[in-house]
């Protein structure tokens, strides 16, 4: 597998660009809803200093390639490549949040295609690693939307932004299932 770098994928909804401090206004505002940060390891950004930090962290990560989700010409929220291991070829897609006005609507759907195509065909990725939230229901049927089959849960994994302990639901897309999760994606984003 190639080990990816800041690149910029381009959808009909979404754009991803390589995430960067200018985005940090936009971020900040798509961020103030409490709701997106329930789930997250992250507490919630209360000043655009905390969402600079949060996006520097990200940026410092030698180990993630953090994206800015652009749709209508803001920055909505963020995605990245996490725990890329070339030798096995899997990475994860995770770092994952968006403004909760567009939940629900094809911007999920169309960043997964994105980064799963680049992952899988550009990249030569063999597995695409998914996790969330044991309890988070809504990312875990998010997920399984998406085709990613579920691996089971890692318990006591991590702590939560509150610190308590989380279990991580784990799913993936193996190489061999990509064509057959492309095709749903796309006939998803074909509807209407």
């Amino acid at each position: 597998m190639i080990r990816p770098t800041p690149t910029t994928l381009s959808g009909d909804v979404v754009q991803l660009v390589p995430l960067d401090l200018e985005h940090v206004p936009d971020l900040f505002t798509a961020g103030a809803y409490d709701e997106v940060w329930t789930w997250l390891p992250w507490p919630r950004p209360r000043t655009e200093e905390d969402m600079a930090a949060q996006v520097s962290a990200a940026l410092d990560d030698p180990d993630r390639i953090a994206f800015a989700v652009v749709h209508e010409g803001r920055a909505i929220g963020t995605s990245s490549y996490l725990d890329i291991d070339e030798a096995v070829g899997g990475l994860e897609i995770g770092g994952t949040w968006y403004t909760p006005p567009v939940w629900s609507t094809a911007v999920n759907a169309e960043c997964k295609l994105l980064m799963l195509g680049h992952a899988f065909d550009d990249l030569g990725a063999q597995r695409v690693l998914f996790k969330t939230d044991a309890l988070n229901a809504r990312s875990r049927a998010a997920i399984s939307r998406l085709g990613a089959a579920y691996d089971g849960t890692l318990r006591h994994h991590r702590l939560r932004a509150d610190g308590s302990v989380r279990d991580s639901a784990y799913f993936s897309v193996l190489v061999a299932e990509w064509p057959q999760v492309r095709a749903a994606l796309l006939a998803r984003l074909s509807r209407p």
